[in-house]
Formats: C-alpha cells, structure tokens, sequence
C-alpha cells in the first residue's frame, strides 16, 4: 500500500525534531570531543599491542619516499612506487606494525561492513582469496602484513614512532621530518597517509577522569583485563559508551560474557542485515587473473536505469526522499520484530534519513537487548553528561561499573592529526585550510612542493574506501613516476589548477540543504555549519577518477615544476 505525502512529511518533521533536540544539548559541535590525551587522559593513546617500547638511535638520513602512517594508503601507492623501480621507501607508524586502523581496531568481533571480494585490495598481486563474504579484522591486518612482505616494506620502516614536524627546506628541495624519537629524516616526496579514522577522541564529560573503575578506548582494547574470549568479564559489571559502528559490532560479544552490560545510547544507528558467509572454494578456483578489476569495474558502471517519467527537481528530491524513508521504516520494523521490549525497541530506532550516520549492517546486535543481563541508557539525544569514580551519573541514576569502554569514534579526515605541516615561505597547512580548504583532487596543495595527502578533504568518498585510496595511490605512483622520468626536483600544483578544483568541489557540493538536515554526527561535523569547499568532492567516484585522468595527461598545465 503507497503511502500519501502527508505520511512522508510527518516523518521528516519526527527527523528535523530529533536533530534539532541533540543541536541544543550539544551545539559546541566538534569541540564536545577531545583527542588531547594528556595527564590522566593519555592512558587511552598508550598502544596495548606493540610489546616493549624499543629503544633505539634516533634516525638522520634521506629516503627518496617517505610515508607518514602505514595503513592501506601507504601499502597501496608504495605498491604502485615499487612496480615502477622506487626502491627508497619508507613507512614511519605510530604502532609497531602496519596495518593502520585494522592495526588499531582489535575489539571483539571487529570486521568490515564492505565485501571482502571488493574491500581487501591487490588480491590478483598476492593471489589470494579471502576467507568470507565480509572480512574480519585478524585477517584484514593479516593481509596488511602480506602487502608489506611482499614489497619489501618492512626494509626501511620505522616503527612506534610519530612523525610530529614535517617541514620545506627551499634550499635543498627537500621535506626535513622530525619525530617523537628525536629522528630528523629527509625526503623528497612525503606522503599524508595517516587515514580518515586514526586519532581516537573522547567525549568532554564532567568527571571523566575520576572514574575509579578500569577504562579504555575501543581502539586501545585491554585485552589483559577481559582475556581473549572476554572471559575475564564474567564476574564483572561494563558499561559501553556509544552506540556507532564499533560499538554496534562489539556489544554483541559483551552481553555473552558480561555479568551486566549497560549500553549508554545517545543516537541510535541504523541497524540492517548482514548477509554473511564462507567463501565457495569451487568459485575462488575458477576465478581467473584480474577478476578483482573487473568486479570493482562493475560495480563503478552498473547497468543504466531509465527513470519512467521526466521530473522536475522537486519530483526527483521529494521521490528519493520517500524512497529513502521507506528504507528507514523497514530498519524500524525489523526492531520491533526483534527485540521484545517495546520500550527499548523504540529507544533503538533511528530517526533520521539514511547516511545521515554511518550505517551499520549486523545480525546479533539487536538480538543482545532481549537478553536478560543487557540494559539500554536512552538518554535521548543527550548523551553521558557526569561520570563520578563509580561511574555515570545520569538523570540521579547512578551506574556503578567494574568496566567503562569507550566506543566515541576519531577525529575525521584530519590530514595532520600529530603533525605539523609548513610549507614554502613557512605557512602551516591548518592556516591555509583555516579560510577554507584548497587542494587539487585532494591530494596536492599549492606551497606544497612534493607532497601529496591520501583519503583528505576534496577528494572523492566511496563507502568502500581502499578503492579509492587504490586510486589516489596509482596518481601519486604516475606523478612521482613523471617527475623522475623527467628530471624535475619539484612538482607543485598551479594557483589555477588548485582554484579550478576548489570550484569543482563548490559545484558539486550538492543542491540540497540533506546536510544541514540530518542529525548530528560525524558525517556533518556534529552539526557544524560548513564552508562548501570543506568536504568531499560530489560529482561521483567516475567523474573523480576522470578529472584524475585529465589532469595526469596535461600535466604542464596543472603542476608547476623545477
């Protein structure tokens, strides 16, 4: 049965509340976060995976290439580097592996909400086939590590070190990169590879260092204090702070193995299936070389859909918006299908339009709140205001906890999240990008000679993020390849191409006011207002992949060099 307009309006007044409702709790926007973790905070940076902190010599040398993190970015374009005869590269990584974000995120039940077939990148190149239809955590980071072997990676890698200085010597034509180790490094190409995801935060709560309990950020899990299979919680009361990705995939292990669990819900995610299951040995033996380039093309040039009647924009807006509150209407009747408290099945319901928030896709989530031992804090838009040494205090309920966890996410798309960035005539990169952001592609900044930044602002965004970084890693491959081939010192994108693309990126920041209308989150910056250049490139992953195209085959009229 079709519903009438009036249905569809209802609705988007119920979303337009909601939103409303967490701007006035919240509207410090960003800043009700922090990722400044020092005194009694810096515990939830300290990295529980690396082993012994080694000491060693600090480092003074020159590397052709260097990478700052040593995540999928820098396996990627060091890939593509190494198959066009780079042999000085170098990874410098704040953890004591690669692996980025996988690196980082090792909580219970951790995996990808992207097919593997599609997520995991250069299977043809290490003939590999993973294991299921969504990859899991433990052989993502597996798979991280085979990339490196296999180009030679770990040869010049610098490991549990932060890059916190990376600076132009005009003189020489060279990046100087200083470190936390007391290292002064010199390169000629230097490479923002740090991720969109990497810097955990923390909600800014009264009271948050006072809890007297154990604690850790998601990213940092302890597995010391709730052993491998969380057996160690069995006797324990835990709580979890926030209800997003992480959370959404975590929380189902916790309600097994916790004596009590309590979720402390401020926005709800949108929960959908997750169709998940063994990879058929018989289809990965038939598969032939280059059939992972061939589906990624696929699925970049699905077959054409007609639309059956001419439109106006009006029509067009008002049809997708329908269509896209038909889709959270299901997402809500699958809660009140699965869990049993009618109660906590409201509470669960996300009330907004589909990607406002990140969406989350998972079988065993929901289920976890019919269990006896798990109990949902709504606290509706508010979010944990008070926490005391037993715990959070909310609305004159005090939960008193052996566990805090918390699921509060990263800093997004910060292209120095501990570095310093100052390029010709000494301008820091964050000023440049204060009066708003400039780049080409989203990968070169003009006063940025032989720099290129991976997964940043103005560049295209898929959900399935590697294909895009495997995109931007074959540009900085072929351009670093030019200029070598060439004989250039220095390559450095024009005023022109950079105005070009910032008006490229205005262009196609859409037509709608979606943004500003959906809920606060990380997506929009919590609400913030933003400039229009200060987000990704719209036009599609196509166009994007185009424009990359374009600007590589007229390079003299896009790159200044020397």
């Amino acid at each position: 049965m079709s519903n009438d307009q009036a249905y569809y309006d209802a609705i988007k007044q119920k979303f337009a509340e909601q939103r409303d409702l967490r701007l006035k709790y919240r509207p410090e926007g960003t800043a009700q976060f922090t990722s400044d973790f020092a005194g009694r905070l810096s515990k939830y940076a300290v990295d529980p995976y690396g082993g012994e902190f080694e000491p060693r010599e600090p480092i003074n040398d020159f590397v052709e290439v260097l990478f700052i993190g040593g995540g999928f970015s820098a396996l990627l374009t060091s890939a593509r580097l190494r198959e066009r005869g780079v042999q000085s590269i170098r990874i410098v990584e704040r953890g004591a592996d690669v692996g980025g974000t996988w690196y980082w995120n090792r909580y219970p039940g951790v995996a990808c909400d992207v097919v593997s077939y599609d997520y995991l990148p250069l299977l043809d190149e290490l003939d590999y086939v993973p294991k299921d239809h969504y990859a899991k955590g433990p052989e993502i980071l597996a798979h991280c590590q085979a990339i490196a072997k296999k180009y030679d990676l770990y040869d010049l890698a610098v490991f549990q070190t932060t890059v916190t200085s990376t600076l132009w010597n005009e003189d020489e034509k060279l990046w100087h990169l200083e470190t936390d180790r007391g290292d002064l490094m010199k390169a000629r190409f230097v490479i923002c590879a740090n991720g969109t995801l990497s810097k955990p935060k923390l909600a800014r709560i009264d009271g948050l260092e006072s809890f007297a309990g154990h604690s850790f950020h998601t990213s940092r899990w302890d597995y010391h204090y709730t052993g491998q299979a969380l057996e160690n919680l069995d006797d324990k009361v835990v709580g979890i702070i926030g209800t997003g990705a992480t959370a959404v995939q975590a929380i189902p292990g916790l309600s097994e193995s916790s004596r009590e669990l309590y979720v402390f819900q401020r926005t709800p995610s949108s929960i959908d299936i997750r169709e998940d299951w063994p990879t058929d040995p018989n289809w990965a033996r038939r598969l032939k070389p280059g059939w992972q380039a061939e589906r990624r093309e696929r699925a970049l040039n699905p077959p054409s859909r007609t639309t059956p009647r001419s439109e106006s924009r009006e029509e067009k807006i008002r049809r997708q918006e329908n269509a896209n509150i038909d889709y959270m209407m299901r997402i809500h009747r699958r809660i009140e299908a699965v869990v049993k408290d009618e109660a906590t099945a409201e509470a669960l319901k996300p009330w907004y339009m589909f990607m406002c928030k990140r969406p989350c896709f998972h079988n065993d989530y929901l289920p976890a709140f019919n269990r006896p031992n798990v109990h949902l804090v709504d606290t509706r838009g508010k979010g944990i205001t008070e926490i005391t040494k037993r715990g959070p205090l909310f609305e004159g309920t005090q939960y008193e906890l052996d566990l805090l966890i918390y699921a509060t996410g990263f800093e997004v798309q910060k292209t120095g999240i501990y570095n310093r960035i100052v390029g010709v005539d000494g301008l820091d990169l964050s000023e440049k990008y204060d009066t708003g952001v400039r780049t080409l592609l989203g990968v070169h900044s003009v006063g940025y000679p032989n720099l290129f930044i991976m997964g940043g602002y103005q560049a295209s965004f898929q959900f399935n993020l590697t294909y895009i970084l495997q995109m931007q890693g074959d540009h900085i491959a072929q351009c670093i390849a030019y200029a070598r081939a060439h004989g250039h010192e220095t390559m450095d994108a024009t005023p022109e191409a950079e105005e070009w693309w910032v008006q490229e990126v205005i262009a196609n920041r859409g037509k709608t006011t979606r943004n500003e209308e959906c809920t606060p989150g990380y997506y929009n910056f919590e609400g913030e207002h933003q400039r229009r250049q200060d987000g990704n490139y719209n036009g599609g992953v196509t166009r994007y992949l185009g424009h990359m195209h374009n600007v590589r085959e007229q390079m003299a009229e896009h790159f200044a060099f020397s």
